[in-house]
């Protein structure tokens, strides 16, 4: 009876108790936790300070109106772009069937953690004033927009990474998006209002490569669970309508007043419009019944809003944003539907949510269509507004030609130092102390997270079941000892 104790025990606990040692984050996550909270408030409280309109004194040593403060003007633009990141970014990622938790969850850890980063660094940058960095309303926004940047490559790793790989990756993420911000927009004037190339393009390159370092060759013995379900993709398409619907405040939420804002929302609301359609067409199109594919729905019709951020704020025109919305949305759906696959078998590509067709390819034409448009303005078209949307051809300190070849210029470093930092960052990730799932247990809640014991999925897999005993041990000693009882009748009835 002894000995069948440790036998059963061996064979229903061995599995359980390898991934508890390599995955439990009792002492680990608190520690990174704790400590970078620490640094981070000792950081705000030696350099971060109130600026102009958010400070008590300052504020009222002049004469004006309440009304007049920029928290006004800024503060609705927020709230959606906030809405982006915590419940759309997060409800995004929720298709997986066993991720749930992992994608709202470690979404918003590594947002809030994200958020605070960024304000210092971007504020070092292009924030600090008499050795302090001062923060308002449109810093808000900006490490907003930092934050999204950062679960763009989270998209490219979700399941495959702990907690712990997750704040490491966006604390490099986080400073080399800072120094590429500040390369293109305060040395270059690039112009970028709504990010296709800093936000998008520099996310999803990251985390592509971040995700080619951490490629698992053995991925596959996951693969049943790398999938949706019925109410994982409905739960997804919440993500979806987020977005869609705030998208317009997220591209125009820090352009100039008046009518650069209301044309930077107006250019990104046909723009969806138009991706929408094309998405729905090529979904059907490329599907060998005519159906539709809830995987090109829930990300390629957002793919508008990203190809549509640098021009947003130019003279596109409504018809001109609905094209390359209608553009967007087809290279979108051909990259999730041709090149997603080539990406993974012949460059050994993991790219769990598909970023590089939602954010990489759309991001890249968004770039290409600013340059251009910036190389076609003329005083004739925007009369003294080019004052607002390209200072420097304004002031006469270059035409609009060298503008466009800025713009070219921005994407061709965006796109190195996505590169670069993401295979760097990438090898830290690959070292073997942060708790990494194998191979046999990515896309799974159950590792990181406590889940409700409840029947297991029919699966051919006898490993799926072990899941859930690994994470109700008492379960396993039932078990174990009413194998032994019966054992032990059996042999006595012998």
């Amino acid at each position: 009876s002894f000995v069948l104790t440790l036998v059963l025990k061996w064979f229903f606990c061995l599995e359980s108790n390898m991934t508890d040692a390599a995955t439990n984050m009792r002492l680990k996550l608190p520690i990174t936790c704790f400590i970078l909270e620490i640094i981070l408030i000792i950081l705000f409280g030696t350099l971060v300070q109130y600026d102009y309109e958010t400070d008590a004194k300052e504020w009222h040593n002049t004469s004006h109106q309440d009304y007049e403060n920029d928290f006004y003007f800024r503060y609705p633009s927020f709230q959606d772009v906030h809405v982006m990141i915590f419940v759309g970014f997060g409800f995004l990622m929720t298709f997986l069937q066993r991720y749930g938790f992992g994608s709202v969850g470690f979404n918003f850890l590594i947002a809030a953690f994200s958020l605070q980063w960024a304000t210092l660094m971007q504020g070092f940058f292009h924030g600090m004033h008499g050795g302090k960095i001062h923060i308002g309303v449109e810093s808000m926004i900006n490490a907003d927009f930092c934050t999204g940047s950062v679960l763009i490559s989270f998209g490219a790793v979700l399941g495959k990474t702990s907690p712990i790989q997750l704040l490491t990756m966006a604390i490099f993420e986080v400073t080399l998006f800072a120094v590429n911000e500040f390369i293109l927009l305060s040395l270059l004037g690039t112009k970028d209002a709504g990010g296709s190339m800093t936000i998008h393009t520099f996310g999803a390159y990251f985390g592509l490569m971040v995700t080619r370092i951490l490629y698992r060759p053995n991925l596959d013995k996951s693969k049943h669970r790398n999938s949706s379900v019925y109410h994982s993709d409905l739960f997804a398409m919440i993500g979806t309508v987020y977005l869609w619907m705030f998208w317009p405040s997220f591209n125009s939420a820090i352009t100039a007043h008046g009518d650069d804002q209301h044309r930077t929302a107006l250019n990104t609301y046909y723009s969806l419009a138009a991706c929408t359609l094309a998405t729905y067409g090529m979904s059907a199109i490329t599907s060998h019944d005519g159906k539709l594919d809830m995987v090109h729905i829930q990300n390629a019709a957002l793919a508008g809003g990203v190809a549509v951020g640098t021009a947003g704020e130019m003279m596109l025109t409504p018809f001109g944003s609905m094209i390359v919305g209608f553009m967007a949305g087809i290279i979108s759906v051909l990259g999730f539907k041709f090149l997603s696959p080539i990406l993974e078998d012949k460059l050994k590509i993991q790219d769990t949510c598909g970023i590089h067709n939602l954010h990489g390819m759309p991001g890249v034409l968004g770039a290409i269509v600013g340059a251009v448009t910036a190389a076609l303005a003329t005083t004739d078209v925007y009369g003294q507004g080019m004052a607002d949307v390209f200072p420097a051809v304004a002031d006469g300190s270059v035409n609009a030609t060298k503008q466009g070849g800025i713009q070219a210029l921005s994407l061709a470093i965006t796109l190195g130092i996505a590169v670069l930092g993401g295979l760097i960052v990438g090898f830290v990730l690959k070292l073997p102390v942060f708790g990494t799932p194998p191979d046999t247990l990515c896309f799974e809640d159950s590792v990181y997270w406590e889940v409700s014991l409840m029947r297991p999925e029919r699966d051919h897999r006898v490993q799926v079941h072990f899941i859930y005993i690994s994470n109700h041990k008492h379960v396993c000693e039932i078990m174990c000892n009413i194998c032994v009882i019966y054992v032990a009748v059996f042999i006595f009835l012998t």
